[in-house]
This record gives C-alpha cells, structure tokens and sequence, in this order.
C-alpha cells in the first residue's frame, strides 16, 4: 500500500485530489490513495510523515512552498534556484532514516506546455506579476533560452510598471505570460490592465490561470489575433512529472 497527498492550509478545493483520484481509478493502480492533509501549521509536517509509513509523498500548496524546505534533507536544481517546493518525495529505505527530496514541477509543467506553441517571432517574454509563481516562468523562460522582463504594479530596477507598457515595448515582447490570479472564477472580470490594442497577431498570451477556460485576458488576446493558452496542461503535465518522481521513475 502506498499513500500520497498534498499539504496545505486550508484546502477547500483541490485539482490534485480530483486529477490523482481520477488516474488511480481510471488506471485501476492497486493500492495507492490520495488524501488530503489540511496541517494548520507547518511544524505539524514532520509528525505527519513519522506517524503515516505508507505516505511516500506530497504535493505542497499555499501557505508552506516555503516554509516547508526547512523540513527537507534534499533540494533539486529547480526548487533551490526557484526558493519553492510543491513536491516531496518521500524514501524509506529498510534501514536508514527517512529521507525528504523537494522538488518544483510548475518549471517541467509550464515549459512543456509552452515548447509546442513556440515560433521564431516568439524572441522575448513579459511576465506579468513576480511572486512565487512567476519564478517558476521565469526559471523555465532561461531554461528555453527566452529573455524576459518582469511587470509589476510598482516600477522598480530591470522591470516595468504596467503604465509603462506601450506599442513599442509590446511590439518586442510577443509572448506574455499571466502569473497573477487576475481573471480566476468567480471574479472572472479581472484581467491584467496591459494595452492589448498594441497586441497582434504575432503574440501569444499564456495565462496561468484554468477555471475559467478562457479569462478576460485570453478573450481579449484572442480577440486581437494572438494565440492564447491557459494553464490547465501546465497543472497535469506537472501533476503526472510528480507521479513519476514519487515512484521512482
């Protein structure tokens, strides 16, 4: 018997629990289950791990990316240079202690939904937003050899503001990446404020967020000529890149 997870707090809704539950069922994987571990507090991690010997890993959500690296005896290229985790393998060798490897597959998710959708024209990126998951772009975007910029709502040094985006900047920049929640149900009205009548046929406007299918910014993109992609294959590709971390592969 195997177990895997996520943690987090709270957990109200969870793609990883219905993407997991769905595989093992549709797969017909024996003895494997996917739970859900609401831990108020991340000091609660290491006693869930020592109390559960059929938990062999977890996806790690808001709030404890972070927090959670303290706990860990191993981190990947990704998740040290990223300074997040959102997954955990867990090895129990016969004897021996446990041991926490931390990895971050938004980079592996993102860059292979991205990689076929890529042409020539496509030269440098505006990443909308800088938190946590901007950084998993913005390590993929280096990764593929793509120069970016960062814009953000406050001008800082080697970023822009969103009012200083005009149609020459845009004209440069013909992939754009939303890594904001701007657009995410139920406010489904919001949208990052760039000029999108300086975007043409030659963008492609990638947004992180899935539900909606189709946000305003991805309407309006589409509605200029770009073409547009949303972050759901982002999500599986990355949920299936942790399967095969977890057992081994």
């Amino acid at each position: 018997m195997k177990r895997f997870g996520l943690i987090g707090f709270p957990l109200t809704h969870s793609f990883s629990k219905k993407y997991y539950d769905s595989k093992i069922a549709e797969e017909q994987i024996p003895d494997v289950q996917y739970e859900l571990f609401p831990i108020p507090a991340i000091e609660a991690f290491p006693r869930l791990v020592a109390d559960d010997s059929l938990l062999m890993g977890v996806n790690v959500t808001i709030p404890y990316k972070i927090a959670v690296m303290d706990y860990l005896d191993h981190l990947s290229p990704e998740a040290r240079a990223i300074d997040a985790v959102n997954c955990i393998r867990i090895e129990r060798p016969h004897r021996g202690n446990t041991v926490l490897t931390g990895y971050n597959t938004d980079v592996f998710g993102f860059m292979e939904s991205l990689k076929p959708l890529l042409r020539s024209s496509h030269r440098k990126a505006l990443v909308l937003g800088n938190g946590g998951a901007a950084k998993a772009v913005t390590y993929a975007l280096t990764l593929l050899g793509i120069p970016y910029t960062t814009v953000s709502r406050k001008p800082a040094e080697g970023q822009y503001s969103y009012n200083q985006l005009d149609s020459i900047i845009m004209a440069s920049h013909t992939l754009i990446i939303n890594t904001t929640p701007l657009g995410t149900y139920p406010a489904v009205e919001g949208c990052p404020d760039i000029p999108y009548q300086h975007i043409g046929s030659e963008h492609l406007l990638y947004d992180l967020v899935y539900n909606p299918a189709e946000t305003t910014f991805l309407k309006r993109g589409a509605a200029r000529g770009a073409s547009v992609k949303n972050g759901l294959e982002m999500l599986e590709l990355q949920a299936e890149r942790n399967w095969e971390i977890w057992n081994g592969h």
